[in-house]
């Protein structure tokens, strides 16, 4: 489903997708099936989203940003994808990698060219700078390891034993 008031050049869809109202999605676009892309959300060219992605409303996804199956990527995230930016001037594009699994909370900032490791968790207006592993919680500004989650999304104890399905996180 694409709402009639969304702007979406590419072909690149998946089946099952829905674009809400006020997007804008490039023509070199790829995005995957079952994803949902919330109102006012701005999809460029050099971007890959992967199936069953959830990006909630005013994010912007930038050129180099590759985002893998089963990310929820929360409100207002903010990307960025050049070091050091300047009006007017050519830029060298930043590669970023969100890994299957990953959350991302609302108005966190993830810095351009970093990788977010498999079932990641950043809290809510964390900034990162830096890679994050697989199944590491990292919150604050700027954002830290602060533990480790499972999985299925809750935190796990001091053995990296989750509290609720018993699941081992690494």
């Amino acid at each position: 489903m694409i709402h009639g008031l969304a702007d979406v050049q590419s072909n690149n869809i998946g089946e099952n997708t829905s674009i809400w109202q006020f997007c804008v999605v490039l023509q070199g676009a790829i995005i995957g099936k079952n994803c949902n892309i919330n109102a006012q959300c701005l999809i460029e060219n050099d971007v890959v989203i992967g199936d069953n992605v959830t990006v909630k409303s005013g994010v912007q996804i930038w050129n180099g940003i590759t985002i893998e199956n089963d990310v929820l990527i929360a409100p207002n995230v903010t990307f960025t994808n050049d070091f050091l930016p300047r009006s007017k001037n050519a830029f060298q594009c930043l590669k970023t990698m969100v890994k299957k699994g990953v959350s991302i909370g609302a108005n966190s900032t993830i810095i351009g060219g970093v990788t977010l490791g498999e079932y990641a968790m950043i809290g809510a207006g964390s900034v990162v700078t830096k890679n994050i592993g697989p199944q590491e919680l990292w919150y604050g500004n700027p954002a830290r390891l602060r533990g480790y989650v499972c999985k299925c999304g809750q935190k796990c104890d001091e053995k990296l034993i989750c509290i609720n399905c018993q699941g081992k996180s690494k």
